[in-house]
């Protein structure tokens, strides 16, 4: 039995919530099309506490999408999801984000999910979960093409979904792919997955933790002429 305090920023979905027990009991989210994230995650973490009259020191911990996903979005919710955590002297929990995004399609058993998170040009990060949230296929970074996924889809019905699903619409053309538009990684999901790793004591250092970029950062170069 917990109260978490959840935070979600892998993506364009700037997104803070607070659980009770696994359930959702308030939330704050801004999916504007930019990164919002410096701007608003203070701001919708302090109105929550706020609204619900609680303090960092009444909370069980902080659970954060650990990625991958935007460097800097990742940045800065796990940065800030540690220094609450220390502040606090309380837990710091890490929820894979493909799972996170995974969680928000009810699918039958005999189907697949593909959360799809954009990375750079036909390159996405991604897994292939089951109906139990069973991962199927381990995350990774794939360059999308046409045979992409065949082996699966060959087999039974799987649901893409995700900000990097939408530019793979025109590539993965079998029968049995099914594309779901505007869904993001949100603490709507979170609440029974950090509940679960809290019960478990599934926690990390504080001081060592980082976030799951996958991939290295790299710097694009300005075409400014100066």
């Amino acid at each position: 039995m917990a109260l978490l305090l959840n935070i979600e920023t892998s993506t364009k979905n700037c997104s803070v919530g607070l659980s009770k027990d696994g359930v959702l009991v308030a939330y704050k989210e801004e999916n504007n099309g930019g990164y919002s994230h410096a701007e608003k995650l203070h701001v919708f973490i302090e109105e929550l506490l706020k609204e619900k009259n609680l303090t960092i020191t009444d909370l069980d911990g902080i659970a954060v999408g650990k990625g991958p996903g935007s460097y800097t979005g990742l940045r800065i919710g796990v940065s800030t999801a540690k220094g609450l955590a220390y502040a606090g002297n309380i837990p710091l929990i890490a929820v894979d984000t493909l799972k996170v995004l995974a969680k928000s399609l009810h699918i039958d058993k005999e189907q697949l999910v593909v959360p799809m998170i954009d990375a750079r040009r036909l390159e996405v990060y991604t897994a292939i979960y089951n109906s139990n949230l069973e991962e199927i296929l381990p995350v990774e970074a794939k360059i999308i093409d046409e045979s992409s996924f065949h082996n699966e889809l060959e087999t039974c019905k799987v649901y893409f979904l995700g900000d990097g699903a939408h530019k793979c619409k025109e590539i993965i053309l079998h029968e049995n792919a099914n594309f779901i538009d505007d869904k993001f990684p949100s603490v709507k999901e979170m609440a029974q997955l950090s509940e679960k790793k809290y019960q478990n004591k599934q926690f990390e250092d504080v001081a060592y933790f980082e976030p799951f970029y996958l991939k290295d950062f790299v710097v694009t170069p300005s075409k400014k002429k100066i």
